[in-house]
């Protein structure tokens, strides 16, 4: 994956009933390899909405979105899968577990369909699982472990096979304010080390702490967008 990722004017239209609702609007928003933004902005702002059209989860109305230089409306489907398992990573607000397994195998379940081996891929997950303070749980179920323990689990997933970008949506929500922290310092690890960029949307002054840069929307605009130094 190339070096940034560009919106162009993009817009994305729902119907409710008969009645159009723009849940953004001719919005344009370039971010750079390595950076750490937060999307700020009151409920319905479109903050969720924004991350699934960088994501490829869903397609704009308008505007086109170009990320490393590949702009993901020529991608087929089948392509635009790829794209997402090899270069993106997702943490989902509602975690997204696959009930059925554990919270290793969950953290596992992006490296085995990118082919990893088995030896390589069960190290992996369990390197950052322990990582997130959940070694000693890796092996219990989504049913078996708190609404805070499932988000680390979703956390861990998103991070295990270092993916250039991570799109989080309301990562710290069901946290409490230590494990909230906790995983914000292991974000901005990685992107310090790794130069792996992180674009959250959030309500938590925390994120917005240590986010570099501060974006808000409003009524599916931006309305502001400003740069902080960065001290940590």
């Amino acid at each position: 994956m190339g070096k940034s990722i560009v919106c162009n004017n993009i817009s994305k239209l729902f119907l409710q009933g008969t009645e159009p609702i723009y849940a953004l609007r001719n919005l344009s928003l370039s971010v750079q390899k390595g950076e750490f933004v937060a999307l700020c902005g009151p409920s319905g702002s479109g903050k969720t909405t924004l991350l699934n059209l960088m994501g490829g989860l869903d397609q704009p109305t308008n505007g086109e979105i170009i990320i490393g230089g590949t702009n993901l409306k020529t991608l087929s489907k089948s392509k635009l899968a790829d794209f997402r398992l090899h270069s993106i990573g997702f943490i989902f607000q509602a975690f997204n577990l696959i009930p059925i397994l554990s919270a290793r195998e969950n953290v596992e379940f992006i490296l085995e369909l990118q082919g990893v081996a088995y030896s390589e891929r069960k190290e992996r997950a369990f390197g950052v699982l322990k990582a997130v303070g959940l070694e000693t749980l890796s092996e219990r179920r989504p049913h078996q472990l708190s609404g805070g323990q499932q988000q680390r689990v979703a956390v861990a997933r998103a991070i295990v096979s270092e993916p250039e970008l991570v799109l989080a949506d309301e990562p710290t929500a069901n946290l409490d304010s230590t494990s909230a922290k906790s995983l914000i310092d292991l974000m901005h690890k990685m992107n310090c080390d790794r130069a792996m960029t992180f674009i959250f949307s959030t309500h938590d002054p925390l994120v917005m702490e240590y986010a570099r840069r501060l974006v808000r929307l409003q009524d599916g605009c931006i309305v502001s967008d400003a740069s902080k130094e960065q001290s940590r």
